[in-house]
């Protein structure tokens, strides 16, 4: 990968999330709480060949969203994350039927998750629900790290 690409990369992925909370985060301060759900993957978690740049950037927003949670938490914010694996979507039906078949085999439910199971768990993540729950990365892959 060109060095530009792993730049923009790590900005788009990393620097800009972390920046936004920042000022955010002084709005919720002055709210008194609230919530905050970033977006990681399960390939920061499990890695995968030739996406190296890719899987730091995600890691590197579960050790954000770990660390932030423990910072703000005495401010009432709550502050979680997400980390989709294979969706259904667009980019996989560009998949090879072995490639997408080996995805759907390691897969708990023997399916590819859905943008709407992200959704889900994004807006449980938000609402009054998950008052008690903070620094945590809720895994939506349809079991494929089970």
């Amino acid at each position: 990968m060109h060095n530009s690409k792993i730049e923009r990369l790590v900005r788009v992925n990393t620097l800009s999330p972390i920046i936004m909370t920042k000022y955010i985060v002084r709005s919720m301060m002055a709210d008194g709480g609230g919530r905050i759900v970033n977006v990681a993957s399960i390939i920061g978690f499990t890695g995968y060949s030739g996406l190296a740049a890719y899987a730091a950037t995600k890691a590197s927003m579960i050790g954000f969203t770990r660390s932030l949670a423990r910072e703000v938490g005495s401010l009432g914010i709550n502050v979680n994350a997400v980390a989709p694996g294979a969706l259904e979507t667009d980019m996989a039906d560009m998949l090879d039927n072995s490639q997408r078949e080996q995805i759907v085999r390691r897969s708990a439910l023997r399916r590819l998750a859905s943008v709407e199971d992200v959704a889900n768990a994004v807006e449980f993540l938000l609402g009054d629900a998950s008052r008690s729950i903070t620094g945590t990365v809720v895994t939506v892959d349809a079991g494929n790290t089970a």
